[in-house]
């Protein structure tokens, strides 16, 4: 990629035709909703401006959810963010059970730069959370507090304003 703003053309165009027959679980959105707001969550909430970052916050998905993998985000936005995207896929080979904390412990080992795109991917997943039914909005909070809980002492320095910013998402979302 030869300039910033090409990486993020790029990495959008990438996401839509990536995440084109997906919907989100209101059954409504557009899925490919949901990675350009996770950026422009890193952007605008979070202030990050770095290319790689937010070109990761547009493919965090891909891989886990769409047939895209490592050498085809390598090939075309280079070894860091596929690296990146990778740290950010869960691996569902593995049972829940042993797939979660697997998760959790790679977002905690993880580069501040990938912990930034996981608490926006959080932080919409909370926003988004209010159209979700009763029961799977309490889920998906329940789940979002494992996580933060979890992630809590590992976060690096870098990112404690965006676990902050979460957290209060967090506490919003939950009610109070």
């Amino acid at each position: 990629m030869s300039t910033p703003t090409a990486i993020l053309l790029e990495a959008v165009s990438f996401a839509a035709r990536a995440h084109r027959h997906q919907i989100r679980k209101d059954k409504e959105t557009p899925y490919v909703a949901h990675v350009f707001r996770v950026c422009l969550v890193l952007q605008q909430v979070f202030g990050v401006s770095d290319p790689a970052t937010l070109a990761t916050a547009l493919l965090h998905d891909t891989i886990e959810d769409t047939p895209t993998d490592y050498d085809d985000l390598a090939e075309r936005f280079g070894e860091t963010v596929a690296g990146w995207v990778a740290i950010l896929t869960k691996d569902m080979r593995l049972r829940d059970d042993v797939r979660e904390p697997a998760y959790f412990a790679a977002a905690a080992a993880a580069p501040w730069q990938v912990q930034l795109v996981k608490l926006a991917d959080l932080y919409d997943n909370l926003c988004d959370s209010a159209h979700l039914p009763p029961a799977t909005r309490q889920r998906s909070v329940r789940r979002s507090g494992e996580f933060m809980a979890f992630f809590r002492p590992h976060v690096k320095p870098e990112a404690h304003t965006a676990f902050a910013l979460t957290e209060l998402k967090l506490r919003e979302a939950a009610g109070g």
